[in-house]
């Protein structure tokens, strides 16, 4: 194994990363962006129940964000603890070839 080999681990990861976040962001705003229309169209049709469905679309609302907010901590962690990069460096000492 070489360096090579090290950098293609850390290149992927990156990558993974950002495709992680990237989805987890476009995902969030469909998903927000459809419950808004829906309590748009349902407020317009029973005004009354708009207090009620404000309520627990403010609730769906923080659940939805959580995903992406628990993706970036995941992310992160790929990033900075990068531990498929400390595996390629273990296999790398096992073989003889210093990275």
């Amino acid at each position: 194994m070489d360096i090579s080999a090290l950098a293609s681990v850390e290149g992927f990861t990156a990558l993974a990363a950002g495709f992680m976040l990237g989805l987890a962001g476009i995902g969030a705003a469909i998903g927000m962006g459809l419950m808004g229309g829906k309590f748009l169209e349902s407020s317009a049709r029973q005004p009354e129940l708009v207090p009620m469905l404000q309520g627990k679309m403010f609730l769906l609302v923080g659940l939805i964000d959580a995903i992406p907010i628990i993706g970036v901590g995941i992310a992160l962690y790929l990033i900075f603890v990068d531990p498929f990069g400390e595996i390629v460096r273990t296999a790398a000492r096992a073989v003889g070839a210093a990275p």
